[in-house]
């Protein structure tokens, strides 16, 4: 085998070797990305509430969840002595316990004229120098997230706030 032979061979090898190399580099990164895009839509439940007419999406290790309601309560800025009322459901996490709180996922019910007075600084929810931040609304409801409600930073306020990032509510 002269040279010339033997440097074409060396060159056919690498070029192989490299391009074997490249094929098996791309199936890895398309078997990635496939795995990440099928994972959020395999993992999500969905809390449905058709009362006020809305869907928010949870992680699978929600799962379990369990829903608390109460009211909440807010002062007329301009007659302190008027209180308006509204609902207010809490997503509370299977961990949760007494013992052990987590943080919870409450979302606020507003009539679109309660929601009008809080845009226009006319009603007070508390003591916060903000509102509440809207997290979706419909024709007869606006959903909306308290000011601080996390502000104690109880066990899962990151998971929460994770969760709300990926805006998970839907209104119908």
């Amino acid at each position: 085998m002269n040279q010339k032979t033997f440097t074409n061979t060396v060159i056919f090898i690498i070029i192989g070797i490299i391009l074997v190399g490249a094929i098996g580099y791309i199936a890895v990164i398309n078997k990635k990305s496939s795995k990440v895009t099928q994972t959020p839509a395999q993992t999500q439940i969905v809390y449905a509430n058709t009362q006020y007419g809305f869907n928010f999406s949870l992680p699978a290790s929600w799962k379990g969840y369990t829903i608390v309601t109460s009211t909440w309560q807010g002062d007329m800025i301009e007659e302190p002595s008027q209180k308006l009322t509204g609902p207010e459901i809490s997503i509370r996490h299977p961990l949760w316990t007494s013992a052990n709180p987590r943080q919870d996922i409450p979302i606020m019910i507003f009539t679109p004229a309660q929601w009008n007075l809080i845009q226009q600084e006319r009603l007070s929810l508390g003591a916060a120098p903000i509102g509440p931040s809207e997290l979706g609304h419909n024709a007869n409801y606006y959903f909306a997230l308290p000011a601080r409600y996390n502000f104690a930073f109880p066990t899962g306020f990151e998971e929460v706030d994770q969760i709300i990032a990926g805006k998970p509510l839907q209104a119908f």
